[in-house]
């Protein structure tokens, strides 16, 4: 397989703009376009800013500003030898929205995006103005699955595969990538083989390609994992009761195969303001990608909305 270099796939032509910008000591790629109130996007693993291009064109022609980013070290953002726990990851994220010159925004997050997302809505409440969540329970429903319900322990395998030293960076770039493309289509619905095109695959592969970004995609699922048992991980697991207290849609998959919907289910009671759960029927791991349409337009009806508690 022939991949595109790595300058083509972290900034490819569109109807977006381009640029870097400076937050919590680091530089951070973003992909932007339209006008009106801000909608951050932020990617899961093995992603980057590429899978949220159906829903920046969307949420554009809806009157907002859309934006993208890359995380910590993974497409065009700084790779840096530290600050993969998710604490200063979400102090990145809400970094991003106030170099942006936006009093606040309406955060939307996927997987790892979304665990990020729980938190930045905890952290710095005063910057987000919604929150939105995609195939991602609260950080505490997480960690009580992850230990507590045997099955989700098992759908989780991969993190605790992540654990082990510099295999799973191996294993992440052998083939040019071939994982990266075995595991999306893996945790994918039924609709994904139709959805996803081979170019945004070799773009997927490519990007996680690019040097030192396997190992700055594991960390933060290693911190997760090993601050278990430290005094950092039970002082964030403590900080994460406090309520989330901006309006919430959390949006699931249904066939999700990694993050079973009842590990998903729940995570309500964390939230003190309005909250929706929404599940897509016969859609996995990647709901904004399997049926871009269909999720857009449950985002746009959400953010529009302006009792979002019915």
């Amino acid at each position: 397989m022939t991949l595109p270099d790595s300058f083509a796939v972290v900034r490819p032509e569109g109807p977006w703009v381009h640029r870097d910008v400076a937050a919590n000591g680091a530089r951070f790629h973003i992909a932007e376009t339209g006008e009106g109130p801000l909608v951050l996007l932020v990617h899961g693993f093995p992603q980057y800013w590429w899978a949220w291009r159906h829903q920046l064109t969307a949420l554009a022609a809806a009157g907002y500003r859309a934006v993208a980013m890359d995380l910590r070290g993974v497409g065009g953002s700084d790779r840096t030898p530290r600050g993969y726990d998710p604490a200063n990851l979400a102090l990145d994220v809400t970094g991003v929205i106030r170099s942006l010159g936006e009093p606040d925004a309406a955060l939307v997050g996927h997987d790892l995006g979304g665990y990020l997302a729980w938190t930045a809505a905890v952290m710095r409440p005063k910057l987000i103005r919604r929150l939105a969540v995609v195939s991602m329970p609260h950080p505490r429903r997480w960690r009580a699955a992850m230990l507590g319900d045997p099955r989700q322990t098992a759908a989780g395998g991969y993190v605790w595969g992540f654990q082990r030293p510099w295999i799973p960076e191996r294993r992440l770039v052998a083939d040019e990538g071939a994982l990266v493309e075995r595991l999306i289509r893996d945790w994918s619905g039924p609709r994904m083989a139709g959805a996803l095109d081979e170019e945004a695959l070799r773009h997927y592969r490519r990007a996680m390609c690019i040097p030192s970004t396997a190992h700055c995609a594991v960390e933060p699922y290693r911190w997760l994992v090993r601050s278990m048992a430290r005094p950092d991980g039970f002082q964030f697991n403590r900080r994460m009761k406090r309520p989330v207290r901006v309006p919430t849609l959390h949006l699931h998959g249904s066939l999700d195969p990694v993050l079973r919907t009842r590990s998903a289910a729940g995570s309500g009671i964390y939230v003190e303001a309005p909250y929706r759960w929404r599940l897509f029927d016969g859609l996995g791991h990647f709901p904004h990608e399997e049926d871009p349409e269909g999720f857009s337009g449950e985002l746009v009806e959400w953010l529009r909305d302006p009792e979002p508690d019915r």
